[in-house]
């Protein structure tokens, strides 16, 4: 059973460590992801090692502590995610007003067919703008039942599960569909206008994930979402990214986002708010996101119940506040971020 024991460990070290190996290939990404799993198995593992076969040996001992060590590695890189540590944004001063804005972000899953329980979504979250990822011509003949109450659309039904259907009762500017990356893989960028008159920059993403049946690579996932990085960096509006990034909260790539871009995670200091997968407790991660400038605060932000796809629909709203710029936290780019970055940006796809 030591022996067992001892082999169980080593994996779990090496399947935490292989995520610090920057390759792109999907058996270094993929690992990213489980990383309250790997807590979890770590702590259970301890525990069973103390309980019932505490090492005597060297060898063992030293196995031991290297699973010790790991379990506080995994603690240190899940504490951001925990209502213990800091919140990167403040609480919002008002609950409602002309400065808000409520947000419903939700991955349909293709082939679903339960569009009523979406309509049921829309009125329970009340939100001001809608995206809708996974969404075909089927789902967008109905979805179009709100489009009265939403007057303002853009809408890119796709048969590829990467289709996008963006709904807003708030007035659009410039709106447009881009394909940063992929011919087939379209991304939103559209300027809101709030209640107060105050305009926002809206993207919306989508990138495809690095697993073997989509994509073997994450190049570009990481590329599409450093690309918009760089476009929030400049932009002259508060920004908000939102959508399916089909990346986790803490992985290296959208650590680095946050960076270049100077966008918060509403998450950090509050909960990890996993939207995936909605269909195996176990297996679920936050991979659906929204990060804004740090001229917002944040009001509420839900997971909402699940409506027959593999994702939980997000709530969320925030309110524009200039004061909350100075309280809330600032992301900086060290030299290595920025050169790490403009790599990424300038990768070769295929």
């Amino acid at each position: 059973m030591t022996n067992l024991l001892n082999c169980l460990s080593i994996i779990l070290v090496i399947i935490s460590l292989v995520p610090l190996i920057r390759n792109d290939y999907w058996i270094f990404r993929i690992f990213e992801y489980p990383r309250l799993q790997k807590l979890t198995l770590n702590a259970i593992l301890i525990a069973v090692i103390v309980l019932f076969y505490f090492p005597k040996e060297l060898k063992d001992q030293l196995i031991f502590g290297v699973l010790a060590l790991n379990l506080l590695y995994l603690i240190y890189q899940v504490f951001p995610f925990t209502a213990f540590a800091p919140k990167q944004i403040i609480k919002s001063r008002h609950l409602s007003g002309s400065d808000n804005i409520t947000i419903l972000i939700a991955n349909v899953f293709q082939d679903n067919r339960r569009s009523k329980d979406y309509l049921e979504l829309i009125n329970e979250c009340n939100p001001d703008v809608i995206l809708l990822v996974e969404t075909n011509n089927w789902w967008q003949q109905e979805m179009d039942a709100i489009g009265s109450d939403y007057p303002h659309q853009l809408k890119v039904p796709l048969e590829n599960t990467y289709g996008m259907l963006f709904y807003s009762r708030l007035q659009l500017n410039n709106g447009e569909v881009k394909y940063l990356v992929e011919d087939d893989i379209p991304s939103i960028e559209v300027d809101v206008r709030l209640k107060s008159g105050k305009e926002v920059k809206l993207f919306c993403l989508h990138p495809q994930p690095p697993v073997p049946q989509e994509n073997p690579r994450s190049t570009e996932r990481d590329k599409e979402i450093l690309l918009v990085a760089a476009k929030a960096k400049t932009s002259r509006l508060p920004v908000i990214v939102m959508g399916d990034l089909n990346d986790v909260a803490w992985s290296y790539t959208t650590q680095l986002f946050g960076k270049i871009s100077g966008l918060l995670d509403p998450r950090r200091g509050r909960g990890f708010f996993n939207s995936f997968n909605a269909k195996h407790p176990f297996l679920r991660f936050p991979l659906d996101h929204l990060f804004c400038s740090r001229d917002f605060s944040l009001t509420s932000i839900r997971r909402m119940n699940s409506c027959g796809s593999d994702h939980f629909p997000m709530c969320i709203n925030l309110q524009h506040d200039a004061k909350a710029k100075s309280q809330n936290e600032k992301p900086v780019a060290d030299a290595a971020d920025k050169e790490m970055a403009e790599e990424k940006i300038n990768a070769v796809t295929a």
